[in-house]
């Protein structure tokens, strides 16, 4: 696998870096997730629902691929056992407040400078410089992602999932294998600096606006909500069929004339009111009226088979239930890894792990067997 024999040491809770270190471990690293003696990762506390074992599912989702260990950070042993790992690790990982750790013995600039290939990322909600707490829902109302979410009428929104957390994971875990790949190559050895990458909540929830943001830059005026439409593109929005939504997505203008054709509307096609997509956006109201009173008459499967035969994109809208039928998923280790990786073990339980790493250490890896 990508990451086989790299050794990650995950001092992380919550989401951020747990997702994170997961998307290593699928990539074939060996993660060891450290937590509080007791009480664990907060997320195991986070339920219903919870599994028949009393493990919560927003825990299971975001640990599979680690082994875990309970270490305290107040008592001696537990902290030079922490410094011994260190000292053998590729990665260590962690989103704890600023100077924590340094105040408990394990200090990065020290840790980096007593083992020249280790990489050490750290996760923070707003920056180095801030001991603000960062949770996702925070970073979503001040960073301009509730502001844009929701009905034009209606108050901001936050998304469902914990979305800047998960960019933020995913941030760090490039930066990881960005540094990884630095240490190896013709600049290497990486001074400390350059190994200790940082990744706030902050940053990537600015970051993950994306266009959204370069339109107010390019445009000076702020950005609103549009619900189910789309700022830049239309049709590209969510219409009625005549049993259920769909979403229609034309990116393009060759797109919108095969859309207008797979509906049986060619004269909306020659029509100058629709020929480009500025043009559409100019007449959005009527291109959207006339599209959903033809979208009324068939359901939505038949539409988005002539659709997707035309090579436009489409959609009905389905249930999380649905869209699980179509993938590798199950209750223990969630949805199959998105990267190219694998699940070899389930999410580890409170300390699971603890007896074989202590008396181990990382060699405790090659005493757990592999899921089949």
């Amino acid at each position: 696998m990508l990451l086989s024999g790299v050794r990650v040491l995950d001092l992380t809770r919550v989401l951020a870096g747990p997702l994170c270190t997961m998307l290593l471990g699928d990539l074939g690293a060996d993660v060891l997730k450290v937590e509080r003696p007791g009480e664990g990762d907060e997320t195991r506390g986070w339920g219903p629902p919870f599994d028949e074992r009393g493990e919560s599912a927003y825990y299971l989702s975001i640990n599979r691929n680690k082994l875990g260990l309970a270490a305290d950070l107040d008592a001696a042993g537990d902290v030079a056992l922490l410094r011994a790992l260190a000292a053998d690790a590729d990665v260590v990982v962690e989103n704890f407040r600023r100077g924590a750790l340094a105040r408990r013995g394990l200090d990065p600039a020290v840790l980096l400078a007593e083992n020249p290939r280790l990489v050490w990322c750290t996760i923070s909600g707003f920056g180095p410089d801030s001991d603000r707490p960062g949770y996702d829902f925070v970073l979503q109302a001040e960073q301009g992602w509730m502001a844009v979410n929701g009905a034009p009428d209606g108050e901001p929104v936050k998304a469902p999932v914990a979305v800047v957390d998960v960019l933020t994971g995913k941030d760090a875990a490039i930066a990881i294998l960005g540094a990884l790949v630095g240490r190896s190559g013709p600049r290497a050895p990486l001074p400390a600096a350059e190994r200790h990458v940082r990744v706030s909540l902050a940053a990537s929830a600015v970051a993950g606006l994306v266009n959204v943001a370069q339109n107010v830059l390019v445009s000076g005026r702020d950005a609103r909500r549009w619900g189910n439409a789309h700022a830049n593109l239309s049709p590209y929005q969510l219409l009625d069929a005549a049993d259920r939504p769909l979403v229609v997505a034309v990116g393009n203008d060759a797109q919108w004339r095969a859309c207008a054709a797979a509906l049986d509307l060619p004269e909306l096609a020659a029509d100058p009111r629709f020929a480009t997509n500025p043009a559409r956006l100019a007449n959005r109201d009527a291109l959207v009226a006339l599209l959903s009173g033809r979208l009324r008459t068939r359901p939505a499967a038949e539409w988005r088979a002539r659709l997707d035969a035309a090579g436009v994109p489409a959609g009905e809208v389905r249930s999380v239930a649905e869209a699980l039928r179509d993938v590798d998923a199950s209750p223990l280790i969630g949805v199959a890894p998105s990267v190219p990786g694998r699940v070899r073990r389930p999410p580890p339980r409170l300390d699971e792990h603890g007896a074989l790493v202590r008396a181990l250490g990382w060699g405790a890896f090659g005493r757990v067997a592999p899921l089949p």
